[in-house]
């Protein structure tokens, strides 16, 4: 049987109304990966995050089309992975926040509020989000799965 604290009830609180600012009306045909401008995750260097261990900005010059949506990368190096094998870089629910897809609704992203695990990558909406979302990755994700694709529309 889980407890809800005040601590956690508070935790909560303090982060329903960022999620709900960040969250978007679910709309029929939501696209399947998280893009602003047709360029998914803000542009950041996916394959950058396993490499670097953080957000990279990507660039035009070296994108890959996949999922709906246009990649951009650091290098051709970089491009050149990610198309050999984009599932193994793609953060997972399309790169919308992880912790909104455990609640069962779609949020944006920002780029520095990530978490590997398992060697998947996983985007939160802000920082706050990715905190919760560490309480309970492997619950959090189980949960993120159930709802997954059914909240895109």
């Amino acid at each position: 049987m889980t407890t809800l604290t005040r601590r956690h009830a508070l935790g909560l609180a303090l982060a329903a109304p960022a999620l709900m600012l960040a969250a978007r009306p679910v709309l029929a045909g939501e696209p399947k990966t998280y893009q602003e401008s047709g360029v998914a995750i803000d542009g950041s260097d996916a394959v950058a995050y396993f490499d670097n261990k953080g957000p990279v900005a990507g660039s035009a010059a070296h994108s890959v089309d996949w999922n709906g949506a246009t990649w951009h990368f650091v290098s051709a190096e970089n491009a050149a992975l990610f198309k050999a094998n984009p599932e193994a870089y793609a953060p997972q629910f399309g790169g919308y926040c992880a912790y909104a897809a455990s609640l069962g609704y779609l949020a944006p992203t920002q780029p520095e509020a990530w978490t590997i695990y398992e060697g998947k990558l996983y985007l939160n909406a802000n920082l706050r989000a990715r905190e919760l979302w560490l309480k309970d990755v492997p619950g959090n994700i189980a949960k993120g799965e159930v709802n997954w694709p059914g909240i895109l529309g």
